[in-house]
């Protein structure tokens, strides 16, 4: 549940309570809160803000899981809890989700023309555990990305089939 909360949020709230306080001890000419709110409030409040600008939100779920398929989280690699795990959480200092897997993978031609993980979703398919990431890929082209297929597999494995799809709203997949 920590993992779903915005950290620059946070200090930003607390950092600009501190801050206030800070100010409203100053007018009122109480020296220790007014060191409390000054030392430590304003240099919180700038760390929020910075953590702000360096966020990189979740990728939310297209469908959330079923209680079979959480069942089934076991069966996951190391690899998928991994992936899962950390493209739904905020991440800082990072373009863009699974940005530098793409780049290794030879799917980022440039950071203008990177795939975006746009959702993931979990699912059974012969009663395994599946994880499916969806990309909006409209640099990158499809036969590419089924070119990169066997990569994947090894990059993500030992374990793993990857399957590379385009579903009708013309978006890459690989699962």
């Amino acid at each position: 549940m920590i993992r779903k909360i915005p950290l620059g949020g946070v200090l930003l709230i607390v950092g600009g309570i501190l801050t206030i306080v800070g100010f409203v001890a100053y007018a009122q000419e109480n020296a220790t809160l007014n060191l409390v709110g000054f030392f430590y409030g304003v240099p919180i409040l700038l760390g929020g803000l910075a953590l702000r600008a360096a966020e990189l939100a979740p990728v939310p779920y297209t469908q959330m899981p079923s209680a079979a398929v959480i069942a089934l989280r076991a069966q996951a690699t190391q690899t998928q809890t991994q992936v899962r795990k950390d493209v739904t959480r905020y991440r800082y200092g990072q373009e863009a989700h699974l940005d530098d897997t793409l780049e290794r993978l030879g799917l980022s031609p440039n950071d203008t023309q990177r795939p975006v993980l746009e959702g993931l979703h979990e699912e059974q398919r012969e009663g395994a555990y599946t994880l499916v990431l969806e990309f909006d890929s409209p640099y990158v082209s499809f036969e590419k990305w089924q070119e990169k297929q066997a990569k994947i597999e090894t990059f993500f494995g030992p374990g793993i089939a990857a399957e590379v799809s385009q579903p009708a709203e013309k978006k890459s997949l690989w699962r």
